[in-house]
């Protein structure tokens, strides 16, 4: 059986580091706590965790910070955590018995990140993360923002995941404010660097600005290239937000120079046309989003609903504009065997009963 350090950096977290701390004591060996400048109680709490509480003065760099943590670790393993994650009990479950039958040859198992979920708590956003480390291979966190460990080595998958529990909003402007800093102090962005500020100048609505550092990053031959799939939806959101339909449709498209088409970009092709009324066109996207398979291995970021649920009740609400009925009803009751429960097909088949009975 391995050893495991749990490794946070937090600050000011009182409103949720207990509870991720209560998710995990039972499965980790060791709790390293590193603290950034906590003005609440968040220390205070930690301490009733561990002894292993350190400060650490806060210098605009995720990447030290973490790596201050994973410094003071001794066991095995390394698995990292933010404050407002918890691991629910079937996956701690499931990690309890990882634990127990890892291979020590393994040096990264990658576990997913689930980070969006509907009403219902389904989750409807997941991607792969590098969470639990080899320590003897002194893996290095890098980019002050966006911080990363490039995986290297023996590395698996395990379906075991991370919920990321969020109560409250972080500060929109923290990460474009650092970003910003670095290049004023003349700091040259990598190219993932790149991809990630464009990112932030979207979030903060600078649209014209991230779509010039978009193309910019998208017109480079190197990068990783989920993270250009990414990008060509961001740069297409962009265009949106500036009612440049035809700009947006023409983002998207770029995509299929790294990959054959994937669900989230067809949908939005798909939607694109609905919006023009043009619902042939967008039944043949949305029909062809629910023949794509999804590789979570790839790296990327993924969106559930855009393999099944979602373009099956886009075609129906399609067929229904073409005054074709029996689809629209077929495609319905396809998107209610993925979610049963779901507010817009329980509307539409009470809609299509009513409608029958006239």
């Amino acid at each position: 059986m391995i050893t495991l350090s749990l490794c946070m950096i937090v600050k000011d977290e009182e409103e949720v580091i207990a509870r991720c701390l209560d998710s995990v004591k039972n499965v980790v060996d060791e709790i390293v706590i590193v603290d950034t400048g906590s003005k609440d109680k968040t220390k205070e709490i930690c301490k009733k965790y561990t002894d292993l509480v350190y400060d650490f003065k806060w210098i605009d760099d995720f990447s030290k910070a973490r790596n201050f943590s994973f410094s003071k670790a001794t066991k095995d393993y390394i698995i990292w955590l933010d404050a407002d994650d918890v691991i629910e009990e079937k996956d701690r479950k499931e990690l309890i018995n990882l634990k127990n039958t890892l291979d020590n040859k393994v040096d990264i198992v990658m576990l997913k990140y689930n980070t969006g979920f509907d009403k219902y708590g389904n989750v409807t956003f997941s991607y792969y993360r590098e969470r639990i480390l080899k320590r003897e291979k002194n893996f290095k966190w890098i980019s002050p923002i966006h911080e990363v460990i490039i995986p290297s080595g023996n590395i698996i998958y395990s379906d075991i995941a991370i919920t990321h529990r969020k109560i409250k909003e972080s500060d929109p402007k923290r990460n474009i404010k650092i970003f910003k800093k670095m290049l004023k102090e003349g700091y040259k962005l990598d190219l993932r660097q790149q991809f990630y500020y464009s990112r932030e100048l979207y979030y903060n609505k600078e649209y014209k600005e991230a779509i010039k550092n978009f193309n910019k990053f998208i017109e480079n031959k190197d990068g990783f290239i989920e993270n250009k799939i990414n990008a060509c939806i961001d740069l297409s959101n962009c265009y949106r937000l500036l009612n440049d339909n035809r700009n947006a449709f023409i983002s998207l498209t770029k995509s299929f120079l790294f990959d054959k088409p994937r669900a989230e970009i067809c949908c939005r092709l798909g939607a694109i046309l609905f919006e023009e009324a043009k619902y042939n066109e967008a039944i043949f996207w949305y029909d062809l989003a629910t023949k794509c398979t999804l590789d979570e291995t790839k790296g990327g970021f993924y969106e559930m609903e855009c393999y099944d649920f979602l373009p099956y009740i886009q075609i129906c609400v399609c067929y229904f504009k073409l005054g074709n009925i029996e689809e629209a009803i077929k495609y319905n009751e396809l998107a209610g065997k993925i979610k049963p429960t779901s507010e817009a097909y329980l509307y539409n088949k009470n809609f299509f009963n009513n409608l029958n009975n006239y």
